[in-house]
């Protein structure tokens, strides 16, 4: 059986997919872009800011899962360009205080919306 997490406090999907989904003690968060959740606006002024809402949003679906980022277990991070990786990799780590999760990043060809970076996680629920 499968659950599908929703909230308001990040973008809604922008095709066929849920925010989350939960089944059994796992959850898979769907990658997210940094669209803001209330405007709907992209945000890429710059590569920190970008990062720090996508993980903002992925903060906003976990909790609704009744999750946070000590919960994760794996990460994947698609860059557009990798030579953003270190700033990145340190607004990312901010987010983690020990244990952290596995994760491979790649650079990907093209991302949705032509965004810089996006984010999926999954993590253990209680």
């Amino acid at each position: 059986m499968k659950t599908i997490i929703n909230t308001t406090k990040a973008p809604a999907p922008i095709g066929p997919y849920s925010q989350a989904v939960a089944t059994g003690n796992l959850l898979f968060v769907s990658g997210q872009i940094a669209l803001d959740p209330q405007s709907g606006e992209l945000v890429t002024s710059d590569i920190p800011s970008e990062t720090k809402l996508v993980m903002e949003n992925l903060k906003a679906i976990l909790t609704e899962a009744g999750a946070d980022f000590s919960s994760v277990v794996k990460t994947t991070i698609f860059l557009k360009d990798m030579g953003n990786f270190a700033v990145v990799n340190e607004i990312y780590g901010s987010y983690f205080t020990d244990n952290f999760p596995a994760r491979e990043t790649v650079q990907a060809a093209a991302l949705p919306k032509n965004v810089n970076v996006e984010i999926s996680v999954i993590a253990t629920l209680a």
